[in-house]
This record gives C-alpha cells, sequence and structure tokens, in this order.
C-alpha cells in the first residue's frame, strides 16, 4: 500500500492535487493577511507574508517536478 502513495505522489495527478491543496492555503493566508491590516497587527502581517512565500516556493517546486516529469514523457516532449 505505501509503494502505490509513493508512486501517487510522484505522479502527474498527485503533483496537480498537491499544487491545488497548497494554493488553497493561500486563502488561508489572505484571510490572515487582511485580518492583519485590519487591527494593525505588524507581526501578523509579518507572519502571513513569510507563509505567502513559503506557498510561492512550495508551489515553484511542485511547477519544476511537474515539468520534470513531462520532460520524460516522449509524446509529451
Amino acid at each position: 500500500m505505501t509503494k502505490k502513495a509513493q508512486n501517487f505522489k510522484k505522479s502527474k495527478t498527485g503533483l496537480w492535487m498537491s499544487i491545488g491543496t497548497t494554493a488553497f492555503g493561500a486563502i488561508s493566508v489572505a484571510k490572515q493577511a487582511k485580518l492583519a491590516r485590519q487591527d494593525n497587527d505588524t507581526l501578523r502581517l509579518v507572519d502571513a507574508a513569510v507563509s505567502a512565500a513559503a506557498i510561492v516556493t512550495g508551489l515553484a517546486i511542485l511547477y519544476r517536478e511537474l515539468k520534470r516529469l513531462g520532460d520524460e514523457d516522449v509524446l509529451l516532449g
């Protein structure tokens, strides 16, 4: 069972799901930033900015992996 899960994680479907769930986390960060701006809470605003940077980095890594899978596919490349 764990072998199937590991293969799914490295599949295109698994990568697209990871991209979707990571992007979905951006909604939470946007809400956090909005509340921080309303409350003039600098510390929460910094936390939201760091979280947003982590989301962008995660999406970039997942996109790179998706491209790498596409490069290995003879029909796509």
